[in-house]
């Protein structure tokens, strides 16, 4: 029997039914991802997203088209997770404002759905690509639009639409240099289609249909990083950070300053500018850096931190099960801050118990642990903005896939202001945070944090998850990548060499400062080779080492 029109039971089915197939088939789309490399993978992502919006629908029994578009829109919306996944639920968004009101759908209102799904999604993106999940659906609208006059059979309409779907993701792979020397469609295209499909097969079926669980994760487990540590791993017991206010700064003073603090403790990090040295090191003396720092010049916004007390109210807290976790199934979880409150608070997305460490000593109020596997939904950040008791927060997503999920909560946010700064990687909202002064206007302290991140360049050493060849580069599944930024620097088989390769590419005789964060699978001794090689080819250049104790990176290195 012909069916001619979706009302709101038959959508809830659809959306059901697409998200199951793509949950079903998200692996095969993330083996299309360009590089080889443990990521946050597209079909991941937009299995995620799309899967929010599935459970969101499936609570209602409304016969409305409008509400059923409506409500996934807003389970979309929330649960989007990485790129992918926000174009996704900004596609949703497009295509439930087109059915507002609209009891039942034919062909000509999802025409026009398309068409505003489309527009919403481009609008969403700064700089939209062509070769994209963006190009498909867009060529899917347009002809939807040229076709909804010629079929009023919705599934006719539908296999002409997918069909053309299926014809420009061939193309993809020609319009984008990168997915053309990788030799694959675009991931996000082909998740698409994945979902359409096995929407259109729910308009004959009676099937019942019910959303799928999410198997675990199989990254380790989240907790795995926090429980690796113990007070007796903590080295130097309080965390001192203070501004040096100073009629000039020599680089002889800063010099002092930082062998001095060198000798009485660690995790060390002095930033000079024109009038100010900030400075920030663990150790067991606050008394004498201070004294030390007042030799110099007068002191402001100090503060002294008992990482130990700390550390053991953080893993007593937890195992009370009071941990604010991410929504499930991804493995990503928050951290309560204290409820006072305070006039810019600040959250960061990070992997390594080491590394938030340094965050937190740094004035990062919450920390949502996540990253390349990880990817934290627009609501999981939305959670965390809701835990601070302040007028501006600071959010640094410290990866490029989860900048627009990022954005997406800054813009459903209504009761504070929220700034997105686009850290793409760690070592850069390290950067950031190190240039927060309390006492400047929240608008210069975002435009310097802006500027500061632009002259961190990042390298990092993990291993490749498949074979696959990238321009002239043959790689094998468990060879060592070197990345710069993004794009991959260094193929080897032996971590430490290639290491060295890459950080001989990224660093120059024009760099300052090396900061080493070694991950759970190197060691101290690893990295401290790695800075003595450093020391030897650019004995000008300060090194910094400290313990990141991520995972899936063996080393994460900025070069500043």
């Amino acid at each position: 029997m012909s069916v001619t029109s979706i009302n709101g039971l038959l959508l809830k089915r659809m959306i059901i039914s697409g998200a199951n197939s793509l949950n079903s088939k998200k692996d095969t789309v993330d083996s299309l991802n360009v590089f080889p490399v443990p990521d946050g993978d597209t079909g991941t992502n937009m299995s995620l997203t799309v899967l929010a919006a599935a459970r969101e629908v499936e609570k209602s029994q409304s016969l409305n088209a409008g509400d059923i578009a409506k409500l996934a829109a807003n389970g979309s919306l929330r649960g989007a997770r990485g790129n992918s996944g926000v174009i996704t639920s900004q596609l949703f968004r497009g295509f439930s404002k087109e059915l507002e009101g609209v009891e039942e759908a034919d062909t000509v209102i999802l025409a026009k759905a398309s068409a505003k799904a489309v527009e919403t999604a481009y609008k969403a993106v700064m700089k939209p690509k062509e070769g994209t999940i963006l190009t498909v659906a867009r060529v899917m609208s347009e002809s939807a639009l040229k076709y909804c006059h010629k079929y009023t059979d919705i599934k006719e309409f539908a296999e002409a639409v997918i069909e053309d779907g299926h014809a420009i993701l061939l193309q993809t792979k020609e319009m984008l240099p990168v997915l053309k020397q990788a030799d694959v469609v675009d991931a996000g295209g082909m998740g698409l289609l994945f979902f359409l499909e096995g929407a259109l097969r729910m308009i004959d079926s009676e099937d019942e249909v019910k959303v799928e669980e999410v198997s675990a994760s199989s990254s380790k487990n989240e907790f795995a990083a926090l429980a690796s540590v113990d007070n007796e791993s903590i080295t130097f017991g309080y965390c001192t950070e203070f501004f040096i206010n100073v009629k000039e700064a020599p680089e002889s003073t800063v010099s002092g300053l930082k062998n001095y603090l060198s000798s009485i403790g660690d995790s060390l990090v002095v930033v000079a500018d024109d009038e100010i040295i900030k400075v920030h090191v663990h150790t067991d003396h606050p008394g004498m850096a201070i004294e030390k720092a007042l030799s110099i010049g007068s002191l402001s916004g100090l503060k002294i931190d008992n990482m130990r007390e700390q550390h053991t109210n953080k893993i007593d807290f937890q195992a009370e099960g009071k941990a604010v976790k991410a929504a499930a199934p991804a493995p990503v979880k928050t951290e309560e801050p204290k409820k006072e409150h305070k006039e810019t608070g600040f959250i960061s997305i990070c992997s390594g118990s080491g590394l938030a460490d340094i965050f937190r000593s740094l004035g990062v109020d919450v920390i949502i642990e996540g990253g390349q596997t990880m990817n934290p939904s627009t609501e999981d950040i939305l959670n965390a903005i809701g835990q601070i008791d302040a007028d501006n927060i600071v959010v640094m997503p410290n990866n490029k896939n989860i900048i627009l999920a990022a954005e997406q909560a800054r813009n459903l946010t209504e009761d504070k202001q929220v700034f997105v700064i686009p850290t793409r990687s760690m070592p850069e909202a390290i950067t950031a945070m190190l240039c927060y002064n309390a006492e400047e206007d929240i608008n210069d302290v975002i435009e310097e944090m802006n500027e500061a991140i632009k002259n961190v360049a990042t390298a990092s050493v993990t291993y490749a998850v498949r074979d696959t060849k990238i321009g002239d580069k043959e790689i094998a599944k468990g060879d060592i990548l070197g990345m710069l930024d993004d794009d991959i620097a260094v193929v080897g088989k032996d971590v430490q060499q290639a290491t060295k390769e890459l950080v001989s590419k990224a660093a120059t005789e024009d760099s300052e400062i090396i900061s080493i964060y070694y991950g759970s699978d190197a060691t101290e001794e690893m990295a401290e080779e790695i800075g003595d090689f450093i020391g030897e080819q650019l004995p000008d250049c300060d090194v910094e080492i400290h313990s990141g104790n991520q995972q899936l990176y063996y080393y994460i290195i900025s070069v500043e």
